[in-house]
């Protein structure tokens, strides 16, 4: 089989493929038409998030028999109309789960403790203990919107500390040993944090707006590192001014485009000009993931289930 990769990965998925006797072209720089052109002599396709692969380009691809997303999402993929034409969908949400449930811990003890504001402030020769005085985490109720890969992954580094920790899910039967699943009306009378791992879909998108935010019982901490579009930018931040949510840490933004890429096509939004400026807020480009680790896992996983799939 032929196969086309057209974002670079770690090494190690071309040299395994090869090794199981496939054929690897890669392309990094060709336009979409000039792809969609000669997708027609390809088996797979590997992707990361370059572009999108809508029902135009699946007609094109005639003998495609599968496409692998080194990800966890398949959002870029008109997923439903590749299914109807047999094309097998692989994506590596095992790859960087672990990233994901560091990155989330870390955005929020960085948040309690106030580390971002108390850095620049010494740099800047401040020495102002009292007002950087943090939280602790024992204690508190953290709440998991999403409990796949990303929200188990949290959960389990939550096992450290003494907290009570929430999942929510579509899927029944899903909570553990470290989440208790409950309904979305009791997560948010009782949570402290709120951390999102969802997908994006119909039902996430703008999930997170004014009305959602005002049913959370207490005042509360936000964390997101799973798709931007879920949060209402401009109602988080009439949150944050009124002290409803208490702090965020976002890895993902509204505004992104959809290759994950790239920020702004246009001029700075007036609701993120107060989240640069704001000390309760801490800001990564979509990184939850993107650790030196997980590149070489999420190649890896790929490779795996290529292999499971067709050899």
């Amino acid at each position: 089989m032929k196969i086309l990769h057209l974002d670079s990965n770690h090494e190690l998925l071309i040299n395994q493929l090869n090794d199981l006797g496939y054929t690897n072209h890669e392309d990094y720089t060709s336009s979409k038409s000039e792809i969609k052109a000669k997708i027609s002599t390809y088996d797979g396709i590997i992707i990361r998030s370059r572009f999108s692969i809508d029902a135009s380009f699946l007609d094109s691809a005639e003998n495609l028999k599968f496409i692998g997303r080194v990800g966890a999402g398949l959002e870029n993929i008109d997923c439903e109309y590749a299914k109807q034409k047999g094309i097998k969908l692989i994506a590596a949400p095992e790859g960087n789960r672990n990233a994901v449930g560091e990155h989330s811990l870390a955005m929020l003890l960085s948040l309690f403790n106030k580390l971002n504001k108390a850095d620049r402030e010494v740099r800047e020769g401040k020495w102002l203990r009292e007002e950087n005085r943090g939280l602790e985490l024992d204690g508190k109720t953290v709440g998991l919107i999403g409990y796949g890969n990303m929200g188990k992954a949290f959960a389990k580094k939550l096992r450290g500390f003494d907290v009570e920790v929430l999942c929510c899910d579509l899927k029944e039967n899903v909570g553990d040993e470290n989440a208790t699943q409950v309904s979305l009306i009791e997560l948010q009378e009782k949570a402290d944090v709120l951390s999102l791992h969802t997908p994006e879909t119909p039902q996430t998108i703008n999930m997170v707006d004014e009305g959602f935010i005002k049913k959370f019982k207490k005042s509360f901490w936000l964390v997101n590192t799973a798709r931007g579009k879920s949060v209402v930018t401009k109602d988080l931040v009439a949150a944050l001014q009124s002290g409803k949510i208490l702090g965020a840490g976002l890895d993902v933004l509204e505004y992104e485009k959809a290759s994950f890429e790239n920020l702004f096509t246009s001029d700075m939004p007036k609701a993120f000009e107060y989240l640069i400026s704001a000390e309760n807020v801490i800001l990564s480009p979509h990184v939850a993931g993107w650790t030196i680790e997980s590149k070489e896992k999420l190649a890896q996983t790929i490779v795996d289930k290529i292999k499971a799939e067709f050899c």
